[in-house]
């Protein structure tokens, strides 16, 4: 007669033994936990972009210049990216729930100290502080839908997921124009408060509790952070400054050199690690490597599409920040409707590769369209269609680079996989935002000398025609780049199992034994 206690061990071992091997938690409400992690998605990425429309009162308010008040965007986007690399670590060694409400506590409690700041500088350290907290939250998030969900409808759930990453930098404008003129530009950080406040409790609440054997003690690359940390800050220091030294200046090129130097060093480091940050197998992944190249040119394009519009709507076209706001609900729209049909049939239809082609063709499209746009330009005729195009654009394409990160992953990199995508993704928002900021400036002071308003106003618009034009070739490159690093025969659906290769596997990141 067999022991029922051994009955009983071999039945837990053989659930534990199902789970590990299909990277699922049973037990759990599945949607509450994507609701709540799609939530906090949403909250940090607006922050991309809800600040745009409140740039020229944030620079009025504060006694700043405009190219200054612009390190209120790039700030933010620098300091998510250069957490993300560590994030996995430190999720593994606090545990991921732990660590998920850390950084939503950070977030809102930074928000808050965003919206009291005095001046540019304390606001500038806020939004690190702020940028710091959301940067921890993209790879936790989509580990633990994929621990949520069963294989057969992880791809619905990242679909969800990837909808609610291009919607949010969409709608940001719409809202922060709204906030501006009823408000202040400071409520468009007080606005996070009270959704932060609600998200520690969902997470308390809906979040499963941490497993204490998946706490590991895996060593840190300290050296691979150091590096990765500082080049990446020298670069964006560097364009930022070249909008008042230069292109040519001996600071400009020493600090660019500097970049180069630590971003090389953090690549020979990575390759000799033993714990790296970036394991090689992911840099072996072919489609991993394409959906985060793809993650830096479409993201750096989409945000500068909304940091120039934002701003050649108030500052040539006279446009106030609450219709900047409502001129951008033809994004917003268009992207939740593409975002919904692109994560639930098209990607599955048409594949990675061919939509994202797509999606990367049309946002250059939209670019061009407003490096004609006139000094009087009308909405309907001369930037509706452009709107209309941007916002297709983020919706069939985000989903889709979602999709393909993690459909050639095993379970046991989704939580890499959706990190690093989401590192590329606030890197090239980053360095494009600051590249057509710099652009934009440079190009409107060598015609500062305007001698009435109509001549100041055409010298503006042309400046913005220049910046529209380095926009349109971040979205070329992206097309070629998805066109030539995407495999034809690329994983349609996110969650279904991939078959295992050697060169996709690597180590559970958090996983002890």
């Amino acid at each position: 007669m067999s022991d029922p206690s051994a009955t009983a061990d071999r039945a837990a071992n053989a659930d534990r033994a199902r789970i590990a091997a299909e990277g699922w938690h049973p037990g759990h409400n599945p949607w509450l936990i994507a609701l709540t992690v799609t939530m906090a998605t949403f909250m940090e990425v607006l922050d991309t972009s809800i600040a745009n429309v409140a740039l020229p009162h944030m620079a009025g308010n504060l006694s700043v210049s405009q190219d200054q008040s612009t390190w209120v965007l790039t700030s933010y986007l620098v300091s998510n990216a250069i957490v993300l690399p560590i994030s996995g670590w430190l999720a593994t060694r606090m545990g991921r729930k732990r660590f998920y409400m850390s950084c939503v506590a950070l977030f809102t409690i930074s928000s808050f100290l965003c919206g009291i700041a005095p001046n540019l500088g304390a606001l500038i350290v806020f939004r690190i502080l702020q940028g710091v907290g959301g940067g921890g939250l993209g790879p936790s998030e989509q580990s633990i839908l994929a621990d949520t969900f069963p294989p057969e409808k992880r791809g619905m759930a990242f679909a969800i997921y990837g909808m609610a990453v291009v919607l949010a930098p969409a709608l940001g404008p719409t809202l922060g124009g709204l906030i501006t003129d009823n408000y202040s530009w400071r409520w468009v950080f007080f606005i996070n408060v009270p959704v932060g406040v609600l998200l520690i409790a969902m997470a308390a609440i809906f979040l499963p509790a941490d497993d204490p054997d998946r706490r590991g003690s895996k060593r840190f690359d300290v050296a691979g952070a150091v590096t990765v940390t500082g080049g990446l800050l020298l670069l964006v220091y560097a364009l930022n400054r070249s909008t008042d030294y230069g292109w040519s200046s001996g600071s400009t090129l020493g600090l660019l050199a500097a970049s180069i130097v630590m971003l090389s060093a953090f690549v020979r480091i990575e390759a000799r690690s033993r714990s790296p940050l970036v394991p090689g197998a992911a840099v072996r992944n072919r489609t991993l490597v394409a959906a985060n190249l793809s993650a830096f040119f479409l993201f750096g394009a989409f945000f500068a599409f909304i940091f120039l519009g934002s701003l050649l709507m108030q500052q040539v076209l006279g446009y106030s920040p609450t219709r900047t706001g409502v001129a951008w609900l033809a994004t917003t729209v268009m992207s939740f409707f593409a975002a919904g049909i692109a994560g639930a049939k098209l990607v599955g239809v048409v594949g990675v590769r061919r939509l994202l082609v797509g999606g990367f063709t049309l946002l250059a499209i939209a670019a061009l369209l407003l490096t004609r746009v006139p000094a009087g330009a009308h909405y309907a005729t001369d930037l509706l269609p452009a709107l209309i195009l941007a916002g297709l654009a983020g919706g069939i394409s985000a989903p889709a680079i979602q999709i393909g990160a993690l459909s050639g992953v095993p379970h046991s990199m989704t939580g890499l996989a959706g990190g690093l995508v989401e590192t590329l993704r606030e890197i090239g928002g980053g360095v494009v935002v600051a590249v057509v900021a710099t652009v934009l400036v440079s190009r409107a002071g060598t015609r500062a000398g305007a001698a009435s308003s109509a001549a100041h106003r055409l010298a503006a618009v042309n400046a913005f025609h220049t910046a529209f034009w380095v926009m349109l070739i971040v979205a070329a490159l992206g097309a070629l780049t998805a066109a030539i690093a995407f495999p034809r025969s690329t994983t349609q659906q996110a969650g279904l199992e991939p078959a295992l290769s050697p060169d996709s596997i690597v180590p559970q990141p958090d996983a002890t034994a």
